[in-house]
């Protein structure tokens, strides 16, 4: 099967914003768009979406696999980020700055006083991070980046800045890490972005290649043109491939591959 073009839709969020990036102009509204999806049919094992920030998202974690599994879901949530474009003054919360008893967490997050428990990284266009389920985080205002994650949508918000939102205070602090965030190591090979425990991540640039890809591998276009099987593609796009695909990237564009597993193709 060649790969395939997924279909995008928008997704308002109070921490969104209008205007977005050209590619994805047809969804600009009056209402603040916070997310692109890309939609897949069935049960696929990875997501890729846009994201656009105006305003600081929830305090927030997801589960791992055992956890969402027991609440019914079929897996957990690993996500990673890359950041294309960021305010000079752009952060993102991952964990706490030093371990903190469950208690403490609790009442940190009843009395807003997490934001400060949470340890704020400076983020700038071209970062990229993996962060596990169990990391409590928030990402920051001012933002547009790539996010790739496992296929769940299960948010636990621990604190929300007055939104009147609902919350999940147990359930997120019983899946929480509540020491420090220990990054995901970089793997020794250029052009890998991450090897995590659920996924890895490739930057493509100046590449043909042909894959023996995995079920449930996504192609996302970051910059300029390409082709895959024969189809030209763009940035702000998404693609499905399997089976052999053959992915063009020229000099001078890139794009990201993601693929369930901890293996390189």
């Amino acid at each position: 099967m060649p790969a395939v073009k997924l279909n995008a839709h928008a997704v308002e969020k109070p921490w969104g914003r209008p205007r977005l990036l050209p590619s994805f102009k047809a969804f600009e509204t009056a209402e603040p768009i916070g997310e692109i999806w890309f939609d897949q049919s069935g049960d696929p094992e990875l997501l890729v979406k846009y994201l656009f920030t105006n305003e600081r998202l929830s305090v927030q974690v997801h589960p791992g696999d055992a956890a969402a599994q027991a609440a019914g879901f079929s897996r957990g949530k690993d996500e990673a980020w890359l950041i294309l474009d960021a305010a000079p003054d752009s952060t993102i919360a991952l964990g706490p700055r030093r371990p903190v008893s469950p208690d403490e967490f609790r009442t940190a997050a009843m009395d807003g006083s997490i934001v400060d428990l949470l340890d704020w990284v400076p983020v700038k266009a071209g970062d990229f991070i993996y962060s596990p389920a169990g990391t409590v985080h928030a990402i920051g205002a001012g933002l547009t980046l790539i996010e790739i994650q496992q296929n769940l949508d299960l948010t636990y918000r621990l604190f929300d800045y007055g939104r009147p939102r609902e919350l999940h205070l147990e359930d997120g602090a019983a899946v929480s890490v509540l020491r420090p965030f220990a990054p995901v190591p970089a793997p020794e090979e250029g052009d890998l972005l991450a090897r995590g425990p659920k996924f890895v991540v490739e930057r493509l640039e100046a590449i043909e290649r042909r894959l023996h890809a995995p079920k449930g591998a996504l192609l996302a276009p970051i910059t300029g043109v390409g082709s895959v099987d024969g189809k030209r593609f763009g940035a702000g796009e998404c693609w499905a491939v399997t089976d052999e695909s053959c992915i063009s990237v020229p000099e001078g564009s890139s794009a990201l591959l993601a693929y369930p597993g901890a293996s390189r193709l």
